[in-house]
């Protein structure tokens, strides 16, 4: 049985979904722009900025259900500009601890609301 997870500490859902969903031992979390639930606006303009906030959006959600980082097995960055991998890999790598998660990170043609990057996790315990 599925179960929605929610945390005011992450921006809210802006369409028909969840933040996160656990089923059994498993928590999908959906893609987080870098939208600051304290303002509702962009933590920052440059990618460095937006790679922190939508990952510390999914930390959030993850603690919601007593999960960390370490739990994360499979993460998805979708970028605006494939350009900004190096940058984006720089803020990330704050994030996760060996082993890492397995990743995929391309470029996309737009992200809601013009975001720079969006990140999307499942994580297991």
């Amino acid at each position: 049985m599925n179960k929605a997870i929610h945390t005011d500490n992450a921006p809210a859902a802006i369409g028909p979904y969840s933040q996160a969903v656990r089923w059994g031992n498993t928590v999908y979390v959906s893609g987080q722009l870098p939208i600051d639930p304290a303002t509702g606006a962009f933590a920052g303009e440059d990618i460095a900025a937006q790679t922190r906030q939508s990952l510390t959006n999914i930390k959030n959600i993850l603690a919601a259900e007593g999960l960390d980082m370490s739990h994360v097995v499979k993460t998805t960055v979708m970028l605006k500009d494939i350009a900004d991998f190096a940058a984006m890999n720089e803020v990330y790598a704050e994030f996760f601890a060996a082993p890492y998660p397995a990743r995929a990170a391309y470029q996309v043609a737009a992200l809601p609301k013009d975001a720079r990057v969006e990140i999307e996790c499942i994580a297991a315990f």
